[in-house]
Formats: C-alpha cells, sequence, structure tokens
C-alpha cells in the first residue's frame, strides 16, 4: 500500500473542489475497481498458545501506529490533482484511506488538517450513536470546516440530518476487523466481533483490522445550524 503524498495547505486548498460541485467526491470513499487484494495470510506460534497473524510479503505498512494487521485493498489510479479516480461506492470507506485519515486526524472530504477553531467535527447518522452509553466510539473521520455541508449532503448514512459532535479530543481506542485462527482449511476468519476491539485487546495479534476507531473525549452535540454559525462567527 502506498502513503498519498501531502501538498501544501495552499496547494491543497486550490485543488479542493467547492462543497457545491457535482463532482465532489470524500477522499475516504471506496472507488469501483478497488477491492479487496490478495493476503497470502500466515500465522505463526509465538510462545504460550499465543499465535501472531502475518502477511507472507509484509511491508511496514501493513500496519497501523499501533502495530495491527490491516486488510488490503486495492488502489485505482489518482488524477492530475492525487485523488482517487473511479465511481464511488458510497457505502464503503477505502479501509487504507480511512485508517489514514482517521490516525492523522484528517478531514474525510478533502484530507486536510480537521481541526477547527471549535474543535474536531464529527457527524453520525440521526440516532446513531446513544450519548448515554460510555465510551462514544467513532469510526467516521473527522470533518473540516469547509467540508461539513458537502459532508452532510454527500454521505447516504447521515440522511441529511447527521447527529453532530464538537470534540476537543478524540483519542484512539481500537478498530473493527475479523479474528483469524488456523484449522484443516488453514488461516481463516474465526470470528467478527460487533464492537471494535480495544488496543491492547489480547486478540489483536491475530486480528485484521478494518477500521480505526476513535474515542470521543470532551465532546458537546450541537445542532447542524448551530455549528454552522459558530463556525462562521470564528472564521
Amino acid at each position: 500500500m502506498t502513503a498519498v503524498r501531502p501538498t501544501t495547505r495552499q496547494t491543497r486548498e486550490k485543488r479542493v473542489r467547492t462543497a457545491n460541485e457535482p463532482g465532489l467526491i470524500p477522499y475516504v470513499i471506496q472507488r469501483e475497481g478497488e477491492a479487496a487484494a490478495p493476503d497470502n495470510l500466515l500465522m505463526t506460534s509465538v510462545g504460550a498458545g499465543r499465535y501472531r497473524l502475518y502477511y507472507a510479503d509484509e511491508e511496514p505498512q501493513d500496519r497501523d501506529l499501533r502495530g495491527t494487521l490491516w486488510a488490503r485493498c486495492s488502489f485505482n489510479p489518482v488524477d492530475a490533482d492525487q485523488r482517487p479516480t473511479g465511481k464511488p461506492q458510497w457505502r464503503l470507506m477505502h479501509p487504507y484511506r480511512q485508517m489514514m485519515t482517521m490516525q492523522a486526524m484528517r478531514c474525510q472530504v478533502c484530507a486536510g488538517r480537521a481541526r477547527t477553531p471549535l474543535g474536531f467535527i464529527f457527524l453520525a447518522g440521526p440516532g446513531a450513536v446513544n450519548t448515554e452509553h460510555v465510551p462514544v466510539l467513532t469510526n467516521q473521520p473527522p470533518v473540516c470546516a469547509r467540508h461539513v455541508r458537502a459532508a452532510v449532503r454527500l454521505c447516504p448514512h447521515l440522511d441529511g440530518r447527521p447527529m453532530v459532535f464538537l470534540a476537543q479530543s478524540a483519542p484512539l481506542y481500537g478498530v473493527h476487523g475479523v479474528i483469524y485462527g488456523y484449522g484443516d482449511g488453514g488461516v481463516h476468519v474465526v470470528d467478527q466481533p460487533d464492537a471494535p476491539l480495544p488496543y491492547g485487546h489480547p486478540n489483536l495479534s491475530t486480528f485484521l483490522a478494518s477500521q480505526l476507531v476513535r474515542r470521543l473525549g470532551s465532546f458537546r452535540v450541537v445542532d447542524l445550524d448551530e455549528l454552522l454559525r459558530a463556525l462562521s462567527a470564528a472564521a
């Protein structure tokens, strides 16, 4: 997997399409033609009944910053602005682009810096998050102030009526994915937990991640119109 070459702030802002342009497609969206790559997965014993999942041809970028193995997915060619190409698959996020934007706290639409004068903005579908359950977790990368409207308009999960979380911090929590084991058929999936596994969980050594999850800290839920007014006032 190849990381996207960063651009300067001036170049990035010049290249990013405006929120109202019909051709705008969020950076994290998976494109038609991008599919699971051959996994070449193996397992090895690390002692005391514990095993480690790895790729036969593993490279450093196959693991995230905490050392968790990541699902491989192919990349389409990029355009002249270094943006992914191909018909968008709106309900899917490319696992590596999701991981990159969440890991670096970049905007899911433009991959630019996501921090705003008010904090970090996270969006969720209407009623998708019960704020009374602790911790409050998200697999959706943040959005920058410039692309809040675009994310609301484009993301089918938000249904035009998002829950808006304004967070002052969002530490890494864990990962969504599947647990592998070894049997008569070789290495295969043995479990797909509904909840993300927190970093430090003993099953992460045989886990293949596909989405990075953060925990919202020091956050408040705000109305979309209230957020837009506050962003305008802070600009």
